[in-house]
């Protein structure tokens, strides 16, 4: 095993919260994600990410630690995740842990201590600051809305918090701090645990003196500004020759605001830190006109502005870097109703085309649980039914406080895109709940459970699991698909996503339409030696049928190339 095997891997990942609840109390647990190995190992993935399982207040779902080298009890016992460990190890899955080091639980012993006075043991493990002319000591909100500064009469300063109040930043100035994230990532790839998935890992280097931001000031704007610190590759680059190059794993930093400049600091081939970054560009698209919204909005991605952003971070960390292939995780809408088209007739046929369409870029693909299934937005209807921090706190700050938008347009919003939308229970079946739980769920099922499950998807040969399965084993199987080149193809087309790979003397083809209607394209296709695979259950040459996607290889990639420019101008004819 090389420490390269990252490239030809496929994650699959789990919300423990809402996989499999095996003892009945409403929440999936470890020992309900025991049972379900078999069902990823035959999907074909390799790895599987595990959100949060530490003890935590869950005042962000697991984000906000107070314990990291225990087991939350919700989730079993530290035996229950050795067990786990093991018996996917005998699958040959490995295990990623979510590592959250941004931020810490105010629960935590550290954050306790460090409340206490300024003189402690732990008093330099937070960001502590005086107050400025009797307020916050400056104007950064957290992402989750609101200041981002809390004050503590004990020690009559500020505490920031990029995130909910009880998320304290550490400060990663401290060397102290930074060891003790160092101990805690030991015990775990100790354990056998195989690697990381680092929550919001380009914000530990803070702006120097803490300055105020520019307008407009926004939560979005705050991030923006903190992200990517002076001092971040030197943390990151400790934090592998420490501990990281010591072990054979598989890390992955999340990085709102990054770019491909960016990433390949932190990834390249030439640098000694992750081996890729997770960006937020694409799935940032089609924010609100009214920058005090952020992302809060309702409109359909612009397909043109996707493919500039995929296309930007192919093209960009081509032999630079490596990329994270992801459509939706724990913190983002389901997919097909994002992307694609969650209505009964196209809901299917979208969710291959969107499946095929990132698993045939250069990078490593992420699965988000019931991704395989075509699962959907929960497309709820009242407030009640939410219970994200960040859904319910700026529906309030801005219908409530605000006043910036109604109820109405808001819940609109919210149904478009809470992080709600993907922490609905893992749909197994049509029984009660879902075949989660025999008892109520922490959270409901979406209701679209009966039709929608993966006991009716494994007895259909056509689902989109099979689909999904085809698609891991064509990645297994394949070098062009692992290693080729990426060559964007007509990027202004507003219907059709084309693009080439290269690899030694093949090229592939694909072809994604992201319309409900019929549309040709001629990109010479007919003339490639073989279709790799489709959504539909024939072939008709120039012809894309509603949200049809198709791979082509050419075992000829000079031929191909030579007459290329006569098939792009013979298509351009029927747009």
């Amino acid at each position: 095993m090389t420490k390269q095997w990252f490239k030809n891997s496929v994650v699959y990942q789990i919300y423990p919260m809402s996989f499999q609840d095996s003892n009945n109390d409403g929440i999936g647990d470890l020992a309900g994600i025991t049972q379900r190995l078999q069902y990823i190992h035959n999907l074909g993935a390799d790895v599987i990410w595990l959100n949060p399982i530490y003890v935590s207040p869950n005042k962000d779902n697991g984000y906000d630690i107070a314990d990291y080298r225990n087991i939350n009890p919700n989730y079993g016992t530290m035996q229950d995740f050795e067990d786990l460990l093991q018996q996917a190890h005998r699958l040959d899955l490995k295990i990623m842990m979510d590592l959250v080091v941004n931020h810490t639980s105010d629960q935590h012993v550290w954050f306790k201590e460090s409340c206490k006075n300024q003189t402690n043991e732990y008093a330099n493990y937070y960001i502590w600051r005086d107050p400025v002319d009797g307020h916050e000591p400056n104007n950064w909100l957290a992402a989750f809305g609101g200041s981002a500064w809390t004050y503590v009469p004990e020690r009559k300063q500020y505490y920031l918090h990029m995130f909910a109040e009880g998320q304290p930043d550490l400060n990663w100035e401290n060397l102290e701090v930074r060891e003790a994230v160092f101990d805690i990532e030991r015990f775990w790839l100790d354990k056998g645990v195989d690697g990381f998935r680092m929550d919001v890992i380009n914000l530990i280097s803070k702006p120097e003196g803490l300055p105020d931001v520019t307008e407009p000031v926004t939560a979005g704007t705050t991030m923006d500004f903190v992200a990517d610190g002076h001092r971040l590759n030197e943390f990151l680059r400790q934090m592998n020759d420490e501990v990281l190059s010591k072990y054979d794993t598989i890390t992955v930093g999340e990085m709102p605001s990054s770019t491909p400049e960016d990433a390949i600091k932190y990834t390249g081939l030439d640098s000694h830190e992750l081996n890729m970054v997770f960006q937020f560009e694409h799935v940032s698209l089609s924010p609100n006109p009214d920058v005090r919204l952020g992302k809060w909005n309702d409109e359909p991605i612009n397909l043109v502005e996707l493919k500039a952003s995929l296309n930007r971070w192919q093209i960009g960390l081509d032999g630079k870097g490596w990329n994270s292939l992801y459509w939706n995780n724990h913190d983002q809408p389901r997919a097909v109703s994002r992307f694609g088209n969650d209505q009964p007739e196209f809901r299917v046929l979208s969710a291959k085309m969107l499946a095929t369409t990132l698993h045939m870029m250069q990078g490593t693909p992420y699965v988000y649980q019931g991704e395989e299934l075509g699962m959907t937005n929960g497309h709820f209807e009242s407030l009640e039914q939410y219970e994200d921090i960040e859904s319910v706190n700026f529906y309030h700050e801005f219908v409530d406080e605000q006043k910036i938008v109604d109820s109405a347009t808001m819940l609109k919003y919210l149904a478009n895109m809470s992080r709600d939308n993907a922490r609905t229970p893992m749909q197994w079946n049509n029984q009660q709940n879902a075949g989660f739980s025999n008892v109520t769920p922490w959270y409901a099922p979406n209701k679209n459970y009966t039709a929608i499950n993966a006991e009716n998807v494994l007895s259909d040969n056509d689902s989109v699991y099979y689909h999904y399965q085809k698609l891991i084993q064509l990645r297994h199987d394949s070098e062009i698909v692992r290693y080729g080149t990426f060559e964007a193809i007509d990027s202004e087309d507003n219907q059709v996503y084309a693009y080439l790979r290269h690899y030694k003397e093949q090229s592939v083809l694909v072809l994604s339409n992201f319309t409900d209607k019929v549309v040709t394209r001629d990109y010479g296709q007919t003339k490639f030696s073989e279709l790799l695979i489709n959504n539909y259950l024939d072939d008709q040459g120039t012809t894309l049928r509603p949200y049809e996607s198709k791979v082509y290889l050419l075992t000829k990639k000079s031929k191909f190339l030579t007459k290329r420019r006569c098939y792009f101008e013979s298509k351009k004819s029927s747009f």
